[in-house]
């Protein structure tokens, strides 16, 4: 049975002003749609490209650090050197007397101002924990990549089953209108046939609460339509008054033989939680080994250049003569000692959390198995279902077929047209949610499978 559920949803709302855009979405096209528009995959992109910038982060500690460096100083008062006589070679006039012993001599060693200008370079030449660094943050890269795509799997399963959530009620809404419409004929007819006396008042009574019911049932459907509609819009990230053509149908003869395919070739890895859990564990052993390159020495060179002018006058710093430059060069070499223990406590967390992402992972292969064979029997039961209220559904269509024609030619009797008329609306609604079920079923089991998104 093809049912055609292409269709349109206006909404106006008082605090929107902007006119509203009507768009024509597939199913694939509602869910590319999303994966740009929806805020949590935005969310998602934006942590991937700060992972980018962490990767360039960490590289440059590695790159040479060259910085710059301007000091002017202005003594109010100048420190002064003191010395006692005696404890050295005499700094005033060689001709004087030298002062008694352990008499005080104070005097300075700058002038009123002085200034630095200096230019420094650092470079890195050995450390291990960079390099596990530099591997961490490449994995850590991957990993904010594999969370962008769980998020995209998350939003394709809600668009999914949103976007067949309102194919679904808009279906049962047109199956409303048309029983609807047959009623209210035959309600005419009744009525007809109660004026020349052919039947009494109590047979259009009775069709007329039918018929009320039948309308507040319609009621209700419309608004589940809007309800359902507006969740799509949400999933896809439109505006509420965003106007939305659906192009695409509902074939319960597409959704059959499904099950036995489904599950073939299967490998964890098609799993999107299974394979970030293993990026995960990746870098709880990266983490296991920066620990330990703790242990290991660092070495760094190191390189300055610079003038430190100095002069009794303000003025006079700026002189040629008063720039006399300095340069030096070295090497810096760390030996870790004994820092209390602290490295060897964070090794044993490293590997406790490495343990844990171990057996995660059998939990998480174990939940997977668990998944699978309930989302098959879930759709195999969803199919068997659906074949049988589809024979319901044509069986109950014949009944009021005859039933309509037994009452016309005066063999049959209201109720039986009433009752075959409720029995026809229940089979269409068991129906259309069974078919429904079949596809929430089907998408789950895609996603059990790692099928329902697969990356470019």
């Amino acid at each position: 049975m093809a049912i055609c559920s292409t269709w349109l949803i206006p909404h106006q709302s008082i605090a929107q002003t902007t006119p509203p855009a009507q768009q024509n979405f597939s199913l694939k096209q509602a869910v590319d749609f999303a994966l740009l528009n929806n805020v949590n995959v935005k969310n998602a992109q934006s942590d991937t490209k700060s992972a980018n910038a962490r990767v360039g982060e960490i590289r440059a500690v590695g790159l040479p650090q060259i910085s710059a460096q301007a000091q002017l100083l202005h003594n109010i008062k100048i420190q002064n050197v003191i010395l006692e006589s005696g404890a050295g070679p005499s700094f005033g006039d060689p001709n004087a007397p030298p002062p008694p012993a352990g008499t005080v001599i104070a005097f300075p060693f700058q002038l009123k101002n002085n200034g630095t200008v200096a230019l420094n370079v650092n470079q890195l030449i050995f450390d291990g924990s960079y390099f596990i660094g530099l591997k961490a943050a490449s994995t850590y890269k991957e990993l904010a990549q594999k969370t962008l795509t769980q998020s995209k799997v998350t939003v394709a399963d809600a668009v999914t089953k949103a976007y067949y959530g309102v194919l679904i009620n808009r279906e049962r809404l047109g199956l409303l209108n048309t029983n609807l419409t047959r009623l209210d004929t035959l309600f005419s007819e009744t009525q007809a046939m109660y004026q020349n006396g052919f039947v009494e008042k109590i047979d259009v009574d009775r069709i007329e609460v039918q018929r009320n019911n039948l309308n507040t049932e319609k009621q209700k459907v419309e608004r589940l339509v809007d309800l359902s509609s507006y969740l799509l819009k949400f999933q896809m990230g439109l505006r509420m008054n965003d106007i939305v053509v659906l192009t695409d149908r509902l074939n319960d003869e597409n959704i059959e033989n499904m099950v036995i395919a489904a599950t073939e070739n299967f490998n964890y890895n098609q799993r999107i939680e299974y394979s970030t859990l293993q990026t995960q564990k990746e870098l709880a052993y990266l983490d296991i080994r920066n620990n330990r390159m703790g242990y290991l020495p660092q070495l760094a060179a190191f390189g300055t250049f610079g003038y430190n002018p100095a002069a009794t006058k303000l003025g006079n710093i700026t002189q040629n003569e008063r720039w006399i430059d300095y340069s030096y060069v070295g090497l810096q070499l760390n030996v870790p000692i004994f820092d209390g223990l602290r490295k060897h406590y964070k090794i044993q967390q490293a590997k406790l959390t490495y343990e844990k992402t171990q057996q995660s992972t059998a939990l998480l292969q174990n939940s997977i198995d668990l998944e699978i064979r309930q989302a098959t029997v879930t759709l195999t039961n969803s199919l068997e279902s659906l074949k049988s209220q589809k024979r319901n559904l044509d069986l109950a269509q014949e009944i009021v077929r005859v039933t309509r024609i037994k009452y016309q030619q005066g063999v049959g009797s209201n109720i039986e047209v009433i009752n075959a008329e409720a029995d026809f609306k229940e089979a269409q609604t068991n129906y259309y949610a069974a078919l429904y079920d079949a596809y929430i079923a089907k998408v789950d089991l895609d996603r059990a499978t790692g099928q329902l998104y697969v990356t470019e």
